[in-house]
């Protein structure tokens, strides 16, 4: 991050260049924080919007902590416009029963393109993706994100079970599909018969 706290003080005095650094150093950052959580594009980019703006207003109660402090700071501010979006545009409904058979294999994600796993989660129901974007990229703690939701701990253990099992169930389902398609386009091999001899 260049000169992080130049920027901040910049912010802070009104200065409209360093506003503007700010928006180009983190605006694709925050947008794909956003879209995690909101997959319409249109929706990404107004919680997107009302981020910096907030940023924007409240920079006097950012405490600098080092490069990448800021960043950190701006992602808990899209996370929990995010999750207010979320709320005012979805029915947010959440299950406490854990599944009869938890999967605790994981998804192997290592041959699925980032941008097929977003669109992934942007298909979860969106309080599995609210939970499941808040345990695993935000490192939140159930005990954590059920404060956030207002929900109970083990609703958030729940969600994220179900929001795993179905993520995995996409993901194989990708990776069964290109591995058919990788099948068809494959050229079927030419089997060459060699005459021995000839009829009389």
């Amino acid at each position: 991050m260049e000169k992080e706290q130049g920027i901040i003080q910049g912010i802070a005095d009104g200065d409209r260049k360093a506003m503007r650094l700010l928006y180009e150093q983190l605006a694709g950052y925050a947008m794909a924080v956003a879209i995690r959580y909101l997959p319409h594009v249109e929706d990404a980019k107004d919680v997107v919007h009302d981020s910096f703006i907030k940023a924007f207003s409240h920079i006097h109660d950012f405490n600098y902590r080092g490069d990448g402090s800021l960043r950190a700071w701006m992602t808990k501010i899209v996370t929990n416009e995010a999750i207010n979006a979320l709320r005012k545009t979805s029915r947010l409904t959440f299950v406490s029963d854990i599944p009869d058979e938890p999967d605790d294999d994981p998804p192997d994600v290592e041959t699925v393109p980032p941008e097929e796993i977003t669109r992934m989660i942007g298909l979860l129901p969106p309080g599995y993706r609210a939970v499941f974007n808040l345990f695993v990229f935000e490192q939140k703690s159930h005990k954590q994100i059920a404060a956030m939701l207002g929900i109970k701990e083990n609703s958030s253990a729940s969600q994220y079970l179900r929001a795993k099992s179905m993520l995995k169930k996409l993901i194989n389902e990708y990776q069964q599909t290109r591995h058919d398609k990788a099948r068809l386009d494959q050229k079927p091999e030419v089997e060459t018969v060699r005459l021995s001899g000839t009829r009389t």
